[in-house]
């Protein structure tokens, strides 16, 4: 998407050096069921169709606040995790909502992926970007868990990209609190005014098999969001396939625990006021109305790191990358060719 700067002390001038990258078709190097791809191709049109709004038309969305605490909760993780003249991957990037934050974290490069069929072999891709300091993967990762072959391509991805030492943070949906709520309902649906979350009848006892634990799929829908089918990831799977992959866990928390534990360092309470996610009080949650707050419990954060340590002679190799604005040709449209 960009190339940006070579490392200055008017380093706010622009954004990171950086490259986008889109792949309208995807890859092919497993199988995947016509669903799962029409599911993608879905989500890539909804995403794609979305016009820029204007701050009051964002302002007057329902999931405002919740909205800007996701933003806060990206930039926390943002600010304890990425250090100055990283290489940084951002997978599911949309339209780069998330640049401003990599640029004041003062990274030196930065690739930006959007894949609407996420089977492509992305180390292949990326060779010439790799290895990276940091990966991102926001509220995306879940849709990765449609199948074992899928969710481990991801992993594997993730892994093949990182050097060694390196960190992984991402945020999705916790399958802990989606289920809990799931057997605290009368029905097969729970929700309010903002959310809601529905799954099928086959899962009318409320049962999950410990030896299927992918594909279990629900529909969810968020105000002025989205309003799709979404997989569960139970976490203790996760961690366990991660562990294959050569990561290690650095933490795990639910959005309400990591506003608590979080709210209580000055610099991020300023942030969130910044960020206009707080209001007047100190409370951690003061202007998110008590639905939005009981949606950002469906969320939880995780850091991993890849086993291993660095070579610092990988470091620094791209900053000289690049210029200052994104232009056409900074995007390449990966296909199946």
């Amino acid at each position: 998407m960009k190339r940006g700067y070579q490392e200055s002390p008017s380093t706010s001038l622009g954004p990171p050096q950086s490259r986008a990258r889109h792949d309208p078709q995807g890859g092919a190097h497993f199988l995947e069921d016509e669903s799962t791809k029409n599911f993608a191709r879905k989500v890539a049109d909804h995403y794609s169709a979305r016009s820029n709004q204007t701050l009051e038309e964002r302002e007057a969305s329902p999931i405002i606040h919740l909205k800007k605490l996701n933003n806060w909760i990206k930039s926390v993780l943002i600010q304890l995790y990425a250090r100055r003249g990283d290489a940084v991957l951002d997978l599911a990037c949309g339209k780069g909502g998330d640049l401003i934050k990599w640029d004041k974290a003062k990274i030196g490069y930065y690739v930006g992926i959007d894949i609407a069929e996420g089977s492509v072999r992305l180390d292949k891709v990326l060779a010439d970007d790799a290895p990276f300091d940091i990966c991102s993967c926001q509220f995306a990762l879940h849709y990765s868990w449609s199948t074992e072959a899928r969710a481990r391509q991801a992993l594997a991805n993730v892994s093949a990209l990182l050097r060694p030492g390196g960190i992984f943070i991402g945020t999705m949906p916790d399958a802990n609190v989606i289920v809990k709520k799931l057997k605290e309902a009368e029905g097969l649906t729970f929700g309010n005014s903002v959310y809601w979350v529905r799954f099928d009848e086959e899962f009318s006892e409320k049962k999950f098999k410990s030896s299927s634990p992918f594909g279990i799929k629900y529909t969810f829908h968020l105000e002025d969001a989205v309003d799709c089918p979404e997989w569960i990831v139970p976490f203790h799977v996760f961690k366990s396939l991660a562990e294959e992959y050569d990561f290690e866990l650095v933490f795990a928390k639910n959005s309400h625990e990591f506003v608590h534990e979080y709210m209580k360092k000055p610099e991020f309470v300023e942030l969130m006021r910044r960020l206009g996610a707080l209001g007047d009080g100190n409370q951690d949650h003061s202007t998110l109305s008590a639905d939005e707050w009981e949606a950002a419990y469906l969320y939880m954060s995780f850091v991993l790191r890849k086993r291993g340590q660095p070579d610092k002679s990988q470091q620094g190799s791209r900053r000289d990358r690049g210029s200052m604005h994104i232009s056409e040709e900074d995007i390449m449209y990966i296909t199946d060719n």
